[in-house]
């Protein structure tokens, strides 16, 4: 059985804090967040000294840009809790509308100039979140420990139906009818599997496959009443924020 902790459940509903707003100052109508790329650039000139060198600075713009030209396809969800200026915001979803060359070619160094004006800890972010769309996150593990918890618990002790009904997500499940006759078969399909082959060799022995139609049926209905739960939560604390 999979066990999880209570932080692991924790950290599966856990909902994101607002960033707090930023020390900065204005250039020409620009605000210069503290701590930025363009907040170093500018306090260098001033000092009349550079701690990285004008090739350095060049390359961190360059990564910058391309870092920028990735957000565009960065899934809504993720770019929303970055918090990113709202002028950025607009420069990304305008370049999913321009194709001519020419002038999409101005508009990603348009957005490679924005990023300029970003922190450190907001650039990390993204960088955090466009590897969270191609590989997933912690966070998204803990939600399948989660899932993957509640199905061994119902299909294993005879009062865990009742006890999922009684939480939160529970009340999420739909049919609570199907859901019972669901249980019930796949615990029925895993009783006739075969015991786990034995080994002459020392070695652990080796266990059968789950494959049972309403075993991974079971896994996909935990998990969807687990995220509409979620969902529901983040609607409420936004409303009351």
């Amino acid at each position: 059985m999979i066990q999880t902790s209570a932080q692991d459940v924790r950290q599966a509903t856990e909902i994101p804090m607002a960033r707090k707003p930023k020390k900065g100052y204005y250039v020409n109508g620009q605000f210069v967040p503290e701590g930025s790329e363009l907040d170093i650039e500018f306090k260098a000139e001033l000092k009349g000294t550079y701690d990285k060198s004008r090739t350095d600075l060049k390359k961190d713009s360059d990564q910058r840009q391309l870092l920028g030209v990735a957000l565009i396809d960065l899934r809504p969800k993720l770019l929303a809790g970055l918090n990113l200026p709202e002028r950025l915001m607009s420069a990304l979803s305008d370049a999913k509308r321009i194709h001519e060359h020419g002038a999409r070619k101005r508009h990603l160094q348009l957005i490679g100039k924005l990023m300029r004006y970003l922190e450190e800890d907001v650039v990390q972010a993204a960088e955090m979140a466009l590897q969270e769309q191609h590989t997933g996150s912690a966070s998204e593990a803990a939600k399948v420990q989660v899932a993957e918890y509640w199905r061994e618990r119902l299909i294993s002790a005879d009062d865990a139906v009742t006890e999922w009904f009684a939480s939160p997500a529970g009340a999420a499940t739909g049919d609570v009818q199907a859901f019972r006759s669901l249980v019930r078969q796949a615990r029925k399909d895993l009783s006739k599997m075969p015991a786990p082959e034995e080994t002459d060799d020392g070695e652990a022995p080796k266990l059968v496959a789950k494959t049972s139609k309403a075993y991974k049926e079971l896994y996909q209905q935990v998990r969807s009443a687990l995220a509409l739960k979620l969902d529901v939560d983040q609607d409420i604390d936004q409303d009351q924020n």
